[in-house]
């Protein structure tokens, strides 16, 4: 009978043994990140998807017309609860890409479609 609670509890701690250093797991498909933040993740506890419209300034640093984006090292965006960061976005349309050149210091509009800020309108300051 001895044997028994210790079978139990060798069980219990090789359990807890193998548990350590686990990453946590990864949020359900079509989690926002905001809800499930990862242990120091930069993003964790940005607002993500709660705001539709959002405005910033910042700076270009990149544009890509191939792709249609645009890298902006903007200051904080508080409708999103966004950090000064350095991004890259969709350019909706496209055609904003021709109105700035990269070190353009500029204003802009976002709009959250699906968890992702596209810029929809763009202007030099």
């Amino acid at each position: 009978m001895k044997r028994l609670p210790l079978i139990l509890t060798v069980a219990v701690l090789g359990a807890a043994v193998a548990a350590c250093g686990k990453k946590p797991a990864e949020p359900a498909a079509g989690v926002p990140a905001a809800a499930a933040p990862a242990a120091g993740d930069a993003m964790a506890g940005m607002d993500m998807a709660g705001a539709t419209m959002a405005k910033g300034t910042g700076t270009v640093t990149e544009i890509d017309k191939t792709a249609g984006t645009v890298t902006l090292d903007h200051g904080p965006i508080p409708e999103l609860k966004w950090p000064a960061m350095t991004m890259s976005f969709e350019a909706k349309p496209a055609t904003l890409l021709d109105t700035v050149k990269v070190g353009d210091k500029v204003s802009f509009e976002l709009k959250m479609a699906g968890g992702v800020g596209e810029v929809t309108a763009i202007q030099k300051q």
